[in-house]
């Protein structure tokens, strides 16, 4: 009975993985079918996405209002990660752009620093005004991200090419050392950097609601590992059908990989969205930078010992362009998350960043 009952409350969760199914057993059969059935297919894939999110999204917010910031965000923020990991490397174990790596930790990045972060920010200053949060965890993050994308995407221009190996056997460790003290931190004496104290009028409105209050966290973070898991399926047979349905219509195939990075990240969007609107920041800065820099300091030694492997390196090197934009992204990040405060204005600098980038992957840039 108990099983039924809860069945019943994940029902979203539950016709997502019906639908993943569905989508595993028909997949060549709807790709056969032409290019409009296969964005049609794509877009009853993004609706079930949406929705799954939304569980997804709801037990995270419960989660971290039991444990506290930083752990329910770290949970969301870390399976989500792995997820989109997973994903790569199966894609990079077939015949795929040599630069796939590369594009994608750019795109997160612009997802998350601008266009999460933005649109929170720009959201929740309309709404409440200067907005509180600790003011280490935008420093330690910012400093990690520069550090780790600095050493992995930007060096890589300027190692000669018959040192690759070198150079990449290096960058996996330097990446572990990295996120092993950066997790030692976040969880160990230096945990209050990712977390904010709010009055408590403040947590009286944000308690846990009626149906999610007497359940264990440990509900919460199976739900939340399930919900990201089928997400990810769901994303990868999206972007299977959206390939199918752009062919030769023109548009850029960063397009693609744009749209299932964002798709991917629905959970994160979601509950960094959600918390900017009730006003509490400091999840939103735990969300968009933690994931940003879990997407670079976890992709990169994963993919880097595929490549040792297999002895064909990836294009880690962004190119100019790339170059620029995550220049600009993080000095404003740097600059906007130094005071403790963020409002509109800070918000809307990174949403048009967020914009930039869009066009620049509409232009093939």
């Amino acid at each position: 009975m108990a099983i039924a009952s809860r069945l019943r409350e994940e029902k979203f969760l539950v016709a997502a993985l019906a639908v993943a199914a569905t989508a595993y057993f028909l997949e060549h059969a709807v790709i056969g079918m032409g290019r409009g059935i296969a964005l049609i297919a794509a877009a009853a894939l993004v609706g079930t996405i949406v929705l799954a999110s939304i569980r997804v999204a709801h037990h995270a917010e419960l989660l971290a209002l039991k444990v506290g910031d930083p752990y329910g965000t770290m949970i969301l923020t870390l399976s989500a990660v792995a997820v989109e990991v997973i994903i790569l490397a199966i894609m990079m174990s077939g015949e795929s752009s040599p630069t796939l790596v590369r594009d994608t930790i750019y795109s997160a990045l612009m997802l998350d620093i601008n266009g999460i972060l933005g649109l929170a920010a720009l959201l929740g200053g309309l709404k409440h005004g200067e907005q509180p949060y600790n003011d280490n965890s935008g420093k330690t993050y910012g400093v990690m991200i520069l550090t780790a994308m600095g050493i992995s995407m930007i060096v890589p221009e300027f190692v000669p090419h018959d040192k690759w190996h070198y150079y990449s056997a290096f960058t996996i460790v330097a990446m572990i050392a990295l996120y092993g003290l950066f997790l030692r931190m976040q969880v160990g004496k230096h945990s209050y950097f990712f977390s904010y104290s709010y009055p408590r009028s403040e947590r009286k409105k944000e308690s846990p609601d009626k149906h999610g209050s007497d359940e264990p966290a440990a509900l919460s973070i199976a739900t939340i590992l399930v919900g990201v898991v089928i997400i990810g399926l769901l994303a990868e047979f999206m972007a299977a059908f959206m390939t199918e349905g752009l062919l030769d219509s023109g548009a850029p195939i960063a397009v693609t990989a744009v749209v299932v990075a964002a798709i991917s990240a629905a959970p994160e969007i979601l509950t960094a969205l959600r918390a900017a609107l009730r006003n509490r920041m400091q999840a939103t800065v735990n969300i968009a930078m933690g994931a940003s820099l879990s997407t670079v300091i976890l992709t990169v030694p994963v993919m880097e010992a595929i490549a040792l492997f297999t002895g064909q390196p990836f294009v880690m090197a962004m190119t100019p362009v790339q170059t620029v934009m995550v220049t600009i992204t993080l000095i404003a990040a740097a600059i906007n998350l130094n005071d403790g405060e963020t409002n509109a204005i800070e918000g809307m600098t990174h949403f048009i960043l967020f914009a930039t980038f869009v066009m620049l992957t509409a232009l093939g840039l």
